[in-house]
């Protein structure tokens, strides 16, 4: 190969590397403005609506709750990013163990999410006041 070509391919190699890291370090920056936003309106719904009954606190965790798993992902897809251009074996390590790490508490937070919709939509679908239940 001549020199041109080796030039050319490591300037190609480092222009790549640089715009990964760029797009990494902005989903992460985007990552930290979901957070704050989910925050404040978690705190805003709760002072403007006062928010007293254990129905509507849990629609407020649900609520946070999606937004804490979009911003997981998106943190894992930034991990990705960073180890996707020549990764070292550590690189590689710490990324399995940062991908665990989330994907387990993604989980989790799934699955939490879920069954409090469970329960929501049994209590929306249930009756204000049950009829007596004849017996005999």
């Amino acid at each position: 190969m001549s020199a041109e070509a080796v030039s050319f391919l490591g300037n190609f190699e480092e222009l790549v590397r640089q715009v990964t890291l760029t797009l990494a370090t902005g989903v992460e920056a985007v990552s930290a403005v979901i957070v704050g936003y989910a925050v404040l309106e978690s705190l805003w719904r709760l002072a403007v609506r006062r928010v007293g009954g254990r129905q509507n606190m849990e629609l407020l965790r649900l609520r946070l709750g999606h937004w804490l798993a979009l911003v997981l992902e998106l943190l894992l897809a930034a991990d990705i990013l960073k180890t996707a251009v020549a990764p070292t074996w550590d690189d590689i390590g710490k990324l399995a163990a940062i991908a665990g790490i989330r994907t387990a508490l993604n989980y989790f937070l799934d699955r939490e999410v879920r069954e409090e919709q469970r329960i929501q939509a049994e209590h929306a679908a249930a009756p204000a006041h049950p009829l007596p239940q004849n017996s005999g």
